[in-house]
């Protein structure tokens, strides 16, 4: 196992998930009896992760301009902690890379971050990694918060995605211009070991990755443990494209 970990926004504090509304927005009743309101950075169903009276992790905002001052950040499942804002995927992997610790991502000297492309360059890409001496072709990756779960299986998406589908056209636009075109789901709970599709949810988003594999487009599903305050990878997981 690779010696990176990323260090979370600390410190948490500790509560129990009293309900999940309006997407966004998230009960809490604190250790210390408190129920605050935290907002919920994840636009999924979150099924599998957002039981009530699940323990959760939140972090406090000093920003007085934030409407909310808590963010809802890990809910433990039963056998791991889930990370739930998507936010945190990105800032990880881009550490990840930086330090090597993702190996079909290692050894580009320049990373960059929501930088435009796709059709007009109406899309940005979450991390583009360069090679300026054109030794290697630039890759473009596309990183995707995972954490739906169907036993051992970690699966995409928990909901219909349509902006999910058009990011592939996008991965498969670069691969037809001769770059690297990367989907990586970041599989951000510790008790799956490998990676699926989630047909049964979003059938054409099944179809759009097989397709998208099969014109070259690099499938890869990242492993990571929450540890609070840190994360530590688990490593890349096995990935399976077949239909269901």
């Amino acid at each position: 196992m690779s010696a990176f970990a990323f260090d979370l926004p600390a410190p948490f504090l500790r509560g129990t998930l009293l309900r999940r509304y309006q997407r966004f927005l998230t009960d809490v009743r604190l250790e210390d009896g408190r129920v605050i309101t935290a907002h919920c950075p994840n636009s999924g169903t979150m099924r599998t992760c957002s039981d009530p009276d699940s323990p959760v992790l939140v972090s406090a905002s000093t920003n007085p301009r934030r409407r909310l001052a808590h963010t809802l950040e890990l809910v433990w499942a039963g056998e791991a902690w889930v990370g739930v804002n998507t936010m945190t995927p990105n800032r990880v992997v881009a550490e990840a890379v930086a330090a090597g610790a993702i190996p079909p991502l290692a050894g580009y000297p320049r990373l960059r971050r929501e930088v435009r492309y796709g059709d007009g360059g109406r899309s940005r890409v979450d991390l583009l990694l360069e090679d300026p001496t054109g030794r290697r072709p630039d890759a473009y990756v596309e990183v995707k918060n995972t954490t739906l779960r169907d036993g051992a299986w970690a699966e995409f998406p928990d909901a219909v995605t349509d902006r999910g589908r058009k990011h592939l056209e996008d991965l498969e636009g670069v691969v037809g211009a001769g770059h690297r075109g990367v989907i990586l789901f970041f599989v951000g709970r510790s008790d799956c070991s490998r990676f699926r599709p989630a047909d049964p949810v979003d059938p054409a988003y099944g179809a759009a990755l097989r397709r998208a594999a099969a014109t070259g487009v690099e499938v890869l599903a990242w492993g990571v443990r929450f540890e609070p305050p840190v994360v530590r990878p688990v490593g890349l997981l096995p990935v399976e494209l077949a239909p269901r």
